[in-house]
């Protein structure tokens, strides 16, 4: 009679017993991983902003760790395929934002085959999607009995074979390509003359009613997947497209912020805080859901940015917008971030320098929080130094799933650091970063090197060293000073060049050819830009090879006001023009810091005097001369205080 009862009732609830046999043999969590895109570290309430407003993040935080030096890379791609593979981007090879071009053909070097003759290193192409050899997260997670779902953005390859579904995702509900949707709101394709409408993007994203917001839609089917999966583990891949371009947000939203000013005077966007103001709301929905069915114990709950806050797009001007008429694509855009943002980036992540797309702490310093009630103490803080490749080991440890057999894991599992149990055992976390402003970052404890591949205009030096501790924002440079902690640094990034075979750069034949670099002391003080320097009989010949060529140098360290004198002659002539910013500024954004002069066109020599009203002491100094039309030839330059000290060059003794 017990054993006929006990049948019927697998029959009449086999769920039930599935649920049983899933959830009681091994208590495996559910994963969530709540991924936004370009969110900053102090994009948020617990990490201190006082003009963005995030209640439901604030909340979290009370219930978890949250991490004051988590890492991402400082695009979205490579942090996602290491989140994916558990590997350093030096070694899975996407280094870039690029998995919404077509891929490389097989067998392709990732080296271009030529470089521009004006450019000393050939620099190698990142993959434009995550390789499909890889046993990814959710493929192991698939093998082990989880249901998986990838809902948002993927950026990880354009064509159908390198989608979610190729790399164990149950379930996928994404667009290609993907960088951002082509709109935010439903309609979510556009038209050839891009106007909402068309169906031009492919994935597996379908519309919903007009005007729909796709914040919500990703929530509403992540949503839906957790209800249809709550009785057996889960893993819920949720990668959202806020706050990311093309800046869709709720205009009522946006205009509350409109009226709000930031205590800390940082922080002004409303665009961004609308923006965030919906992923907030998108966390809540979704961690209330979860507790309203009962999975918030048995739930590893995962909170995390793909790179630091963008600081740099939309951040537009009258000549900029000069051409931008009616009809342009970009218009309506264009006009609608005037309205409500000004001229005002996306994002301001002070007190860190700089953000995306900087190998610096505001383009790779996120926020990272992790809830998992009886493992994790609510309401905890870690300085655990952590990033992308951790999130791997970290959820195959949780789950109870081995790492796979000959895959190499860069990664550490945290969970000793979540538990609190013990410490990471590794001794340095390291960024390899090959594009933009090209370089390798290493962090130990307090310190941290940026090692640069070549000199750049704004970055002239080849090391930065920093005490983190002390100056979280990378203002004094130590490498001069501590020589030997740079040696130390340097040499674990050698190492770790050599175990990731990472894809340094190469020299450029064609540079070494037409392009050596001049050995007089004087001249190695500068660094040439879109164009290059050539020694003839007593000057300095600068040959343009691009738009916009100049001289970048950071040994003008004078205070304001200054004179420049130039001793310069040009066949064509034309207008050059002087650009600088001071110590403290990061970038040369500041209206008021460049003077424009004219240079004759004749070939005889003239002496060219320049008033520049510089306030405060020079950090960096461009040259901008008109060598894209002829060469320009330079005798001497010389920048002057009013109070007489002056910083000077003369190449009327150089010889070819």
């Amino acid at each position: 009679m017990k054993y006929s009862l006990i049948v019927m009732l697998l029959l009449a609830f086999p769920s039930a017993l599935l649920y049983a046999a899933d959830r009681s043999a091994d208590a495996r969590p559910n994963i969530v991983l709540f991924l936004v895109d370009d969110m900053g570290w102090m994009d948020s309430t617990p990490y201190g902003s006082q003009y963005y407003e995030t209640p439901s993040m604030q909340r979290l935080a009370q219930q978890s760790m949250r991490f004051t030096d988590a890492y991402a890379l400082p695009l979205c791609s490579p942090t996602r395929a290491s989140i994916l593979s558990g590997q350093y981007s030096a070694r899975h090879g996407v280094t870039s934002a690029s998995g919404h071009q077509p891929a490389a053909p097989a067998g392709a070097s990732p080296y271009p085959a030529k470089a521009p003759p004006g450019r000393p290193l050939i620099y190698a192409n990142s993959k434009n999607y995550l390789d499909l050899e890889l046993p990814s997260l959710a493929e192991m997670l698939q093998q082990a009995g989880y249901r998986t779902g990838h809902f948002g953005k993927w950026h990880l390859g354009l064509s159908q074979e390198h989608w979610p579904d190729k790399h164990g995702f149950d379930v996928a509900f994404h667009a290609q390509p993907s960088p951002g949707p082509p709109s935010y709101f439903s309609p979510y394709g556009v038209t050839a003359s891009g106007k909402p409408g068309g169906r031009q993007h492919v994935g597996t994203i379908t519309d919903g009613p007009e005007g729909e917001y796709i914040t919500d839609r990703l929530t509403d089917e992540a949503i839906k997947f957790v209800e249809e999966n709550k009785d057996r583990p889960f893993f819920l891949n949720f990668w959202h497209y806020g706050v990311h371009g093309p800046w869709g947000h709720k205009e009522a939203y946006t205009a509350e912020f409109a009226e709000k000013t930031d205590p800390r005077g940082e922080q002004r966007n409303p665009i961004m805080a609308s923006m965030l103001k919906s992923v907030d709301e998108s966390l809540g929905r979704l961690t209330a859901r979860i507790d309203e069915l009962g999975l918030t114990d048995q739930t590893l709950f995962i909170f995390y940015s793909d790179n630091g806050g963008n600081v740099h797009s939309r951040t537009y001007d009258d000549a900029k917008l000069a051409n931008v008429k009616p009809g342009h694509p970009q218009y309506a855009a264009i006009q609608d971030w005037r309205k409500w943002a000004g001229g005002e980036p996306p994002t301001n992540n002070s007190p860190l320098r700089e953000g995306k797309g900087r190998i610096y702490e505001g383009g790779q310093r996120v926020p990272l929080m992790v809830r998992w009630p009886g493992h994790v103490k609510a309401g905890s803080i870690s300085d655990a130094i952590v990033g992308p490749i951790d999130m791997y080991p970290t959820i195959l440890a949780a789950a109870g799933v081995q790492l796979p057999a000959g895959h190499i894991v860069d990664g550490e599992s945290l969970l000793p650091v979540l538990e609190q149990t013990g410490t990471l055992r590794r001794d340095a976390y390291f960024t390899w970063f090959p594009h933009l402003i090209p370089g390798v970052s290493v962090r130990q404890g307090n310190w941290k090197l940026i090692r640069r591949f070549e000199p750049h205009p704004s970055y002239p030096d080849i090391f930065e060293l920093y005490n983190l501790k002390e100056d979280i924002g990378e203002s004094q440079n130590l490498a001069e000073q501590m020589p030997e902690k740079v040696k130390e640094l340097d040499a674990l990034i050698d190492q770790f060049v050599q175990e990731t075979g990472a894809l340094y750069p190469k020299p450029n034949p064609d540079y070494a050819a037409s392009a050596k670099p001049v050995a007089n002391a004087a001249l190695e003080e500068f660094v040439p830009r879109n164009c290059q320097l050539v020694k003839v009989d007593g000057a300095l010949r600068v040959v343009g090879e691009g738009k916009q060529p100049f001289l970048g140098t950071a040994r003008v360290k004078l205070s304001g006001p200054l004179k420049l004198t130039l001793t310069a002659r040009c066949a064509e002539g034309g207008t050059g023009r002087v650009q600088w910013k001071t110590s403290g500024q990061d970038d040369f954004s500041t209206p008021g810091q460049s003077v424009n002069f004219e240079i004759p066109a004749e070939d005889d020599w003239h002496e060219v005097t320049v008033d520049l009203p510089v306030k405060g002491q020079t950090q960096i100094v461009r040259l901008y001369l008109t060598a894209d039309k002829s060469p320009v030839e330079l005798r001497a330059i010389r920048y002057q205080e009013a109070q007489g000290r002056q910083k000077g060059w003369d190449f009327s003794k150089v010889k070819p």
